[in-house]
């Protein structure tokens, strides 16, 4: 994997990257206090986010060892609960360098996976459940029914109500926060993704492009509702590898972010 930007000040340098720096590439800000959200995507040169329905046609080894870092680093994964649906989430599991990893930086051997469903729809049988060294969250609404909170609850989730109708992201994130987790990563869906722009909620991008034309009719990586404004944002690096670039892009310095208060976004929920 090589870096493209920023360009290494001395030019006859190696442009070659190891795990060290691409740690410290993707790292969170310190210290942090208050939730700090990256997205993490993967699209075609032509905007597809999923080949066949999923999002793993388009992937490549740079860009899985940039995800899988992505969750090293993290204190939580959010997720919509149809990618985790579409995508097979289970729990994450240690590897030798996750563990040295997460040691290392004083983090939880593994982060807890937390999904975001606005009628409480995640089976207690799911592999989120049921394979997992940690226990998941389930974040929902007041609305979701409360026989499925409970058996949610009751088969080992944290569940989380945030909202009354419809999921409070803003109010989500500062139950994680209270929870200790700050450091949260999320890897969509777009209907998420794009409920997290409307609520003006993202700090950071990661967006891989795979050098693929995938056609057909498959979605964009953000599908919601029109946002008050656009999010500036700033170029942070630009990494290379087998044909793949993996962007990184953070919020702009002048763009503040909202002040606190409820969010009534759409999310990426059934």
């Amino acid at each position: 994997m090589q870096t493209l930007w920023p360009r290494k000040q001395n030019t006859s340098q190696d442009d070659t990257i190891d795990d060290a720096e691409l740690e410290r590439i993707y790292d969170y800000p310190e210290p942090l206090n208050r939730p700090w959200v990256q997205v993490s995507f993967v699209c075609s040169a032509d905007g597809a986010v999923t080949v066949g329905g999923r999002a793993a046609g388009l992937s490549s080894p740079g860009d899985k060892k940039v995800f899988g870092l992505s969750r090293d680093l993290a204190d939580v994964v959010l997720v919509g609960i149809g990618t985790a649906m579409v995508e097979g989430y289970r729990g994450i599991k240690p590897s030798e360098l996750r563990t040295e990893r997460r040691q290392r930086l004083g983090l939880s051997p593994v982060p807890p996976i937390a999904v975001v469903t606005r009628r409480c729809s995640l089976a207690p049988e799911s592999p989120l459940l049921t394979d997992t060294l940690v226990r998941p969250l389930v974040v929902t609404c007041a609305a979701a029914p409360a026989d499925r909170r409970a058996a949610l609850a009751e088969a080992g989730a944290d569940v989380i109500v945030a909202g009354e109708q419809d999921v409070d992201l803003r109010a989500a994130l500062t139950a994680l926060a209270d929870r200790g987790l700050r450091r949260i990563s999320c890897e969509g869906g777009p209907t998420l993704f794009a409920s997290m722009i409307d609520e003006d909620l993202v700090d950071q991008l990661c967006l891989t492009v795979s050098p693929l034309l995938a056609g057909g009719d498959a979605s964009r990586i953000a599908v919601g509702p029109l946002p008050e404004r656009p999010t500036n944002l700033t170029l942070a690096s630009v990494l290379y590898d087998d044909g793949s670039l993996m962007l990184r892009y953070r919020r702009d310095q002048s763009s503040q972010r909202r002040g606190e208060g409820g969010g009534n976004g759409r999310t990426d929920a059934r």
